[in-house]
């Protein structure tokens, strides 16, 4: 009974982290269109009343102006002034609200707009058999083994650290990003990170045949 009640508690958690932070961002994003849309009714009405055109046009307006003011916003922060502001924001209210350090490492992920700590991706054999797990690789060293970072899906900003040797760190030709966003999806999108995987494996057993 306990494990039947441990299941379902971790299954839903589980999914709660999932799914809440897409949730908070549509739910951010609508609110915004909507309080664009109200602020600046009068010119969409204008546009439409002049040109004739459907309320398509009204929607694209809306999205040009938040994406103008997300460009605005993005000018002033890296300004002295702005960074001063913003970070003042951040560390006093923005980080006491739930979730909301999570729903901004998933966005800079998925936006690419963060220089990744992590050299390279990899494939490792944490426990030595033919589990393979997903890992960046942090650091080399001199005797060839390597210290690697394996996060923990969906939140790529935890997980743990391990020092392997060489023979159970298997590097992968693929982006960085692409193996964030396969972690934030909790697996989902791996592909890329199999794929590159089997076909550096066929090449290296194809030279060593050779």
């Amino acid at each position: 009974m306990k494990r039947i009640k441990a299941f379902f508690k971790t299954s839903l958690i589980g999914g709660m982290v999932v799914i809440l932070p897409v949730a908070i961002l549509l739910f951010v994003f609508k609110w915004i269109f909507n309080l664009v849309t109200d602020i600046i009714q009068p010119l969409t009405n204008l546009v439409m009343m002049k040109s004739q055109t459907q309320e398509i046009l009204a929607d694209i307006l809306v999205i040009a102006v938040i994406l103008t003011a997300c460009f605005i916003v993005g000018v002033f922060v890296r300004t002295r002034l702005g960074t001063f502001i913003y970070k003042i924001l951040e560390n006093r209210i923005l980080k006491i609200a739930p979730g909301y350090s999570l729903v901004k490492e998933t966005v800079i992920q998925f936006l690419g707009n963060k220089k990744s700590p992590f050299s390279s991706v990899a494939l490792v054999q944490i426990f030595g058999n033919e589990t393979l797990v997903s890992a960046f690789v942090t650091d080399t060293h001199a005797d060839g083994s390597y210290s690697v970072f394996v996060p923990t899906g969906p939140n790529p900003t935890s997980g743990n650290i391990y020092h392997l040797k060489g023979k159970y760190v298997h590097p992968v030709d693929i982006p960085v990003e692409d193996a964030m966003r396969s972690i934030i999806s909790c697996g989902a999108g791996s592909t890329k990170l199999i794929n590159a995987y089997m076909e550096k494996s066929g090449n290296d057993v194809n030279s060593k045949g050779l």
